[in-house]
């Protein structure tokens, strides 16, 4: 066992603050890494030291290996962790890591190489009788040949770049007419966004559920599931909102997608923290989609209903300690959910909006959590993803959580940029999301901008008239107008808040 007494975190923003508030605690020194659009950022004060990668692009900061591993050097750094996004999932990354003699918080560079091929992780899980959906084993190339697979699975099919993510080189097919034109997009697109053309097709389903389960290996061969988490509410083919459990997991599904799990991890001997990814038809039969390497963006929701530090289990494994709990010490407590608060415009296809936080104030209270890495009056750079923050909370049960949730986003104040803070409220509030019916197309079936429009009931109106005609009678009597808390304006919210 090595023990980590210097931690640089490759990576910035908010997860570069999650891991080192984490490191601190443990007693572990750290390093930031920044690029110059990040100069000023919460991240870099945060951290002991702190070192410049480079001007704001990432190919010309944070995506600098040998840079990266040149400040570990110069600043005798026991451990890198890459944080999720970046280098996180690059395997040639680990290994450069490893190679210099540094500790690589995460799977080694073998496990990072098999996962990050679709078609290699279905060849490697393929053994250990973990459901599968329908398709090829290996890459297509011969469009022809590709026609008739199609045809033996039937329409509508999907089209996969096997090193692909994010819903990139990622194509529905829906009928023989249109499988050739799909399917020289998709192979352009995986070229373009992934430097690898290979594609592969499976059946693809119509109403899934994105399911994913947390899992937690040792060097020692100790493996354990922490529950899943719910996450369909996508745009985009990327989260949104995040819970845990799911609402229509049941306890034996729970532990047959759970033991799966395990199994995929075991396929490629992996230890650290790792997320496996199911997709689950309407029928509730689930099948293995893919696996993470690294830590998720979600992971607070899992840390919020097991009570356990997913950052400080990575940093122990990494130093070669076994787990310090078995699968039959994990319980589930309560209900968490977390909304992703982009600096994206919903009414606008939810494209991402620059600007600078005019306003930034977090939300507060029992059980809620905020994960940032921003401060008012910050810029937010055109660089990098455009998530803000990770709003979180827990309570006893799933409901309550909705509830709670919905006061922690009124009471979420940022102006300036547009936010994906109101088309949160809209999920959390519509009836298929409180019964738990639905699924990765909840935006394709229930939202259009005009959703989130302001609606002014019969009373409010009525409020505001007489509002109205009392600031009318004040400024005729020379009275000066009070404002509100702060001064800031959300008209929507305050009169209702004020009629409740």
């Amino acid at each position: 066992m090595q023990k980590i007494n210097k931690l640089l975190v490759a990576n910035r923003g908010e997860i570069s603050l999650r891991i080192m508030r984490t490191a601190k605690e443990m007693g572990i020194k750290t390093v930031a890494v920044y690029s110059e659009a990040d100069i000023n950022a919460p991240h870099v004060k945060f951290a002991d030291e702190a070192v410049c990668l480079g001007p704001p692009p990432s190919n010309q900061s944070y995506l600098l290996a040998d840079k990266i591993i040149e400040a570990c050097k110069d600043l005798k750094v026991d451990a890198i962790h890459p944080g999720y996004g970046f280098l996180s999932e690059n395997a040639g990354f680990a290994k450069k890591v490893t190679d210099a003699g540094i500790i690589f918080v995460g799977p080694s560079p073998s496990s990072i190489e098999v996962m990050g091929s679709k078609l290699a992780a279905k060849n490697a899980v393929s053994k250990y009788g973990i459901p599968m959906v329908p398709g090829t084993d290996e890459a297509i190339t011969d469009i022809q040949a590709a026609k008739v697979k199609a045809e033996e699975i039937g329409y509508p099919i999907l089209i996969k770049a096997s090193a692909g993510g994010g819903g990139k080189g990622m194509r529905i097919v829906k009928y023989e007419g249109e499988f050739e034109e799909q399917m020289q997009r998709a192979i352009s697109e995986a070229q373009s966004a992934f430097g690898d053309g290979a594609v592969f097709i499976e059946k693809y389903i119509t109403s899934p559920r994105h399911i994913e389960i947390q899992v937690l290996g040792d060097i020692h061969g100790n493996v354990v599931y922490l529950f899943e988490r719910e996450c369909s509410i996508q745009r985009r083919h990327q989260k949104v909102i995040e819970e845990a459990p799911s609402a229509v997991v049941s306890p034996s599904m729970r532990k047959a997608m759970g033991e799966a799990a395990v199994k995929v991890a075991k396929a490629c001997n992996y230890f650290g923290a790792g997320t496996v990814e199911f997709i689950v038809d309407e029928n509730l039969d689930f099948y293995f989609l893919e696996m993470n390497t690294r830590l998720q963006v979600e992971h607070p929701v899992t840390e919020m209903i097991t009570g356990k530090d997913l950052v400080k289990e990575q940093l122990l494994i990494a130093e070669g300690q076994p787990l310090t709990f078995a699968q039959e010490d994990l319980k589930i407590n309560g209900h968490a959910i977390e909304v992703r608060v982009y600096a994206e415009d919903p009414k606008n296809n939810f494209l991402p909006d620059i600007g600078r936080l005019a306003t930034y104030v977090r939300p507060q209270g029992h059980g809620i959590r905020v994960d940032d890495g921003f401060e008012e009056g910050m810029d937010i750079p055109i660089y990098y993803d455009p998530m803000i923050a990770k709003l979180i909370v827990h309570d006893e049960n799933r409901e309550k959580a909705i509830q709670k949730m919905l006061r922690a986003i009124l009471d979420y104040q940022i102006t300036g940029i547009e936010t994906t803070l109101a088309f949160c409220s809209f999920v959390l509030e519509h009836e298929a999301f409180v019964s738990g019916n639905f699924d990765t197309k909840f935006v394709e079936k229930y939202f259009s901008p005009d959703k989130l429009d302001v609606k002014w009931e019969e009373a409010e109106m009525e409020l505001l008239a007489s509002l109205a005609v009392d600031v009318l009678e004040k400024k005729k009597f020379g009275l000066k107008r009070v404002s509100g808390q702060n001064g800031i304006s959300n008209p929507r919210t305050n009169w209702k808040n004020r009629l409740i």
